[in-house]
């Protein structure tokens, strides 16, 4: 029983530490991998709405216009395409 405690009291400690160290380091590759911090996005998305558990409805903007793009289980569908509005992103 003791054995079993000790065990216990080292490696449960080890165990969370090399879990923290895994996800440190996952962050840290993520962001090497990804765009640099402060860079321009082309692509943002304004607006999602869900039409049913499969369907959903996304508003892409993409240099300087906007696309209306059903998403569901098959993929993306362009639904419409107009130029961006420049007014409302403060509304938000």
């Amino acid at each position: 029983m003791l054995w079993y405690i000790l065990k216990l009291l080292v490696l449960l400690p080890l165990i969370a530490g090399l879990a923290w160290g895994v996800l440190k380091f996952g962050q840290k590759l993520q962001a090497r991998m990804g765009a640099a911090p402060g860079a321009a996005k082309s692509v943002r998305i304004i607006e999602t709405t869900m039409l049913s558990p499969a369907l959903k409805l996304a508003v892409i903007e993409f240099h300087g216009r906007e696309i209306l793009v059903s998403a569901s289980r098959q993929g993306l569908t362009r639904l419409a395409e107009a130029p961006a509005r420049g007014g409302e992103e403060g509304a938000k």
